[in-house]
């Protein structure tokens, strides 16, 4: 890297560093990096200390302040570049934000990094709030026939390329989602009018009111009810933009209807069931934070799965409990006991069902040893990954139908 000139600096707040470094880390903010006033004003001193002579100097000290996990590495990086002026980025940014066609004019192109969707929205903010204060221009009316309404983009569209507004109306329409789960006969009866069986116990009771001189005929019929639905969710590195969307979907089933039981786990396994019970769900993802340790991490989930099936299976798996695994099946220990923990669930279950977001990708093949390990043990295998699946989702557990799927015999025999 070069030394950084004047030029290479936004022309905002006067040219003055301080003020450049604030609107910087105001574009990280609004990317969603956690950066606030104290962040800036470290990043200031630590640019004070190492000097602007050096460009490579300067991205290292700013990222030294403004990064704090891995995965804002790549977000970091892009915003960096744009906004202290990467020609080359910032065309790409443009282009990104304006309609395109693309033509195959039989030339190979070589594959280009995509700059994250957030970063455009972040850096586009500040020019849409300068043109809101113009004085207003002609309105032009477009056609917008043979094309896409927004709100069936947003069904399909990967939680993962989302921007931040579109994640925030994604969270409204999953707060609304519904999980209708085919009720099951239990052991237990009601009384019923329809004569179904006779309730001799019932009859007999009546028949005490009067002495015996009338014996009015009372019936019954089994009751039915939802089986419990436990959910065991991946909250690793890889898995963080999928789990924080389903614990938006697990707080709307869990406010909708009993005996629902969350697990998280990444290195560990932690019962957030008590939390997502909470009405507001800001309240409940604030004490989930709290609550949660190994949030981002790596995964072990054979020991994970093993806490599980010794401590938490005898007091929520009955009464055909249904069980969702969340998890993209990448395992720290390469599967070690993870066979034998996913068949012990799987026999103390009504029906096991594996999302997986990776499987929106169509060369998905089962490769790793943690997805071959899980893989003969499931019901079904379905993506995570939209508005779209999770809808599918709510489809697949409302109908009753076999336990296993017959879409699972292609799966088995790539695992095999």
């Amino acid at each position: 890297m070069n030394a950084l000139t004047a030029g290479d600096l936004p022309e905002a707040g006067g040219g003055r560093l301080a003020e450049n470094i604030m609107h910087f880390g105001r574009v990280l903010r609004a990317a969603g990096l956690p950066v606030g006033p104290g962040a800036v004003i470290a990043a200031v001193r630590a640019v004070e200390a190492v000097g602007v002579a050096n460009r490579t100097d300067f991205y290292w000290a700013l990222h030294a302040v403004f990064v704090n996990r891995r995965t804002q590495r790549e977000l970091f990086d892009q915003a960096f570049h744009i906004f202290w002026r990467n020609p080359q980025i910032l065309e790409r940014m443009m282009s990104m934000m304006l309609p395109s066609i693309e033509a195959d004019f039989g030339e190979e192109k070589e594959p280009e990094k995509q700059i994250s969707p957030r970063v455009a929205e972040a850096l586009a903010a500040g020019r849409q709030e300068a043109a809101l204060r113009r004085e207003p221009e002609e309105e032009v009316e477009l056609d917008a026939a043979m094309t896409w309404s927004a709100e069936e983009r947003l069904r399909q569209k990967d939680f993962e390329k989302m921007t931040n507004e579109e994640i925030a109306l994604a969270r409204r329409a999953i707060g609304r989602l519904r999980l209708p789960i085919l009720e099951l006969r239990t052991r237990r009866y009601r009384p019923d009018k329809q004569h179904a069986r006779a309730d001799m116990r019932a009859t007999l009771k009546a028949a005490l009111k009067t002495g015996g001189d009338i014996i009015p005929l009372k019936f019954r019929k089994q009751r039915t009810r939802h089986p419990p639905l436990i959910v065991l969710c991946d909250i690793s590195g890889s898995m963080e933009r999928y789990s924080r969307m389903m614990l938006h979907f697990l707080h709307a089933v869990t406010n909708d209807r009993d005996r629902v039981h969350t697990f998280l786990f990444g290195t560990r396994l932690t019962n957030v069931t008590r939390y997502l019970r909470y009405k507001d769900i800001d309240i409940a993802l604030e004490r989930i934070a709290e609550t949660v340790q190994d949030w981002s991490g790596g995964t072990r989930i054979g020991r994970c799965l093993h806490e599980f099936n010794n401590e938490w299976s005898r007091r929520v798996l009955g009464q055909g409990a249904m069980v969702l695994l969340i998890t993209d099946g990448l395992d720290r220990d390469a599967g070690v006991g993870l066979g034998r923990e996913m068949d012990r669930l799987h026999r103390s279950c009504r029906r096991l069902i594996w999302l997986n977001p990776l499987l929106r990708y169509d060369g998905f093949e089962p490769k790793s040893h943690g997805i071959r390990a899980i893989m003969p043990h499931v019901d079904d295998f379905r993506p995570v990954h939209s508005l779209e699946s999770l809808m599918q989702l709510a489809k697949i557990l409302s109908e009753p139908g076999q336990r296993r799927h017959p879409g699972m015999s292609k799966w088995l025999e790539a695992a095999a």
